[in-house]
């Protein structure tokens, strides 16, 4: 009895003994498990950081250019004539016989004017033709009698030479009155307005009983003059367009086009070339083109608004990047390639022509570099890289793309699908 009690507290002291070794070894595998832990986290900070100072680009190949490029552009349709009708002479309206729409042919009545005031002027010409004529008729009389007396004494040779020159000079008074009956027996045949050609009447902004002035239309509140008609010939069509000037080398006497217009959609018509400014326009560096487009069944308007599509050879040989694969830089234009190694070398390049979304490099890339798609301000020559894929629907394309002709579509955007080819319906 006495050794088990006396053994009690030694026993308990062991055991403190073992609790307290047991603890330290804890706290000690504790802490030495902070410290790799924390040297872990470390490590992958480091690592992690070391892989985030490394630039991730996406990689693509120049592409060479379709065999052919086309071109979209808005255009202007103008009539292939058209001709405002002014009033020539004074009054008022007296009718009119064509209204809008009309079928005219050349010399149809479009109105008629009613001039009084004309009519007594064209009246007083004739009388004063007729006095005219009277008086060079006793003047011609007189001087034939006074020349049968020549050499008698009962006239003198002067008095001679007077009768003469005055039948001279009455026979120019004839001929003033002559013209002066003739203006306006031309004026008369101004009271009535016809149509110069075989067209259209497109306006009509006069009325019966309104008041025209001569040589400028009917004369409104504010005395401005306006046009009375105006007569379209209709049966072929201008179409004007702008051409940039770096399309302007598909202009030529061969040049053909397709024309689409909003209120026939999916129609085309065929156009052809007629003619070009030769120059630049310096504001827009654009040069003015007219093409023709037959219209016998009448269906396009003049001053409607129209697309041309044009097609042009392009040539294979030189190679395409998008514009965002461009740096503007003080050393010219650049692109980024990336070597074997993953470094970066900075490539000086020169550009061809704007193709919306795209440019030509005419200089300075292969077809089998490796081209940044879009590189940062910042990328150095000789930064190191790591390639990625590229994100499908964003900058890699989700099927492989079939090649096709490009489409510049930068004057108009491309809202409506082109319409179906098949020429003029």
């Amino acid at each position: 009895m006495n050794r088990v009690h006396g053994s009690g507290p030694d026993h308990r002291s062991g055991r403190g003994k073992l609790l307290g070794g047991a603890a330290v070894v804890i706290a000690v595998v504790v802490a030495v498990g902070g410290i790799l832990i924390h040297e872990a986290h470390y490590r992958d900070v480091a690592h992690q950081t070391q892989e985030d100072a490394v630039e991730r680009v996406h990689l693509i190949a120049p592409e060479r250019a379709p065999p052919l490029r086309t071109l979209d552009l808005p255009a202007n349709i103008h009539a292939w004539y058209q001709a405002p009708i002014y009033a020539q002479v004074a009054g008022y309206v007296d009718k009119w016989y064509k209204d809008f729409g009309a079928v005219v042919k050349a010399g149809d009545v479009l109105a008629t004017v009613s001039t009084p005031g004309l009519d007594a002027q064209y009246a007083s010409a004739k009388a004063n033709f007729d006095v005219a004529m009277a008086r060079y008729k006793l003047a011609v009389i007189t001087a034939k009698r006074w020349k049968a007396l020549q050499g008698t004494q009962a006239v003198s040779q002067q008095e001679v030479d007077v009768q003469a020159a005055n039948a001279e000079a009455q026979e120019a008074q004839v001929e003033a009155a002559r013209h002066d009956v003739d203006r306006y027996e031309a004026l008369e045949g101004f009271k009535k307005l016809v149509a110069p050609f075989d067209g259209v009447v497109t306006s009509r902004t006069t009325d019966i009983g309104d008041y025209v002035n001569a040589g400028g239309g009917d004369v409104s509140s504010h005395g401005t003059a306006t046009e009375l008609f105006s007569v379209a010939d209709v049966h072929r069509m201008r179409v004007f367009v702008s051409i940039p000037q770096d399309y302007a080398d598909i202009i030529s006497p061969s040049l053909t086009a397709t024309v689409s217009v909003p209120q026939y959609p999916g129609r085309l018509f065929q156009a052809k070339y007629l003619a070009t400014a030769g120059a630049f326009n310096a504001a827009s560096r654009t040069v003015t083109t007219e093409l023709e487009v037959e219209n016998d069944k009448r269906e396009l308007w003049p001053d409607s608004f129209a697309i041309v599509h044009f097609k042009a050879p392009a040539n294979t040989d030189t190679l395409i990047l998008p514009e965002g694969a461009l740096l503007f830089r003080a050393e010219g234009m650049q692109v980024a390639l990336v070597d074997s190694n993953n470094r970066v070398r900075l490539q000086t390049v020169r550009v061809g022509t704007n193709l919306g979304k795209k440019v030509q490099i005419l200089e300075g890339l292969k077809a089998s570099d490796r081209v940044i798609s879009s590189p940062s301000a910042g990328l150095l020559d000789g930064e190191e890289v790591r390639v990625v894929d590229g994100t499908p629907g964003y900058n890699a394309p989700t099927q492989p793309a079939a090649p096709a002709e490009h489409k510049d579509t930068r004057a108009m955007p491309d809202d409506n699908a082109a319409p179906e080819t098949g020429g003029h319906q």
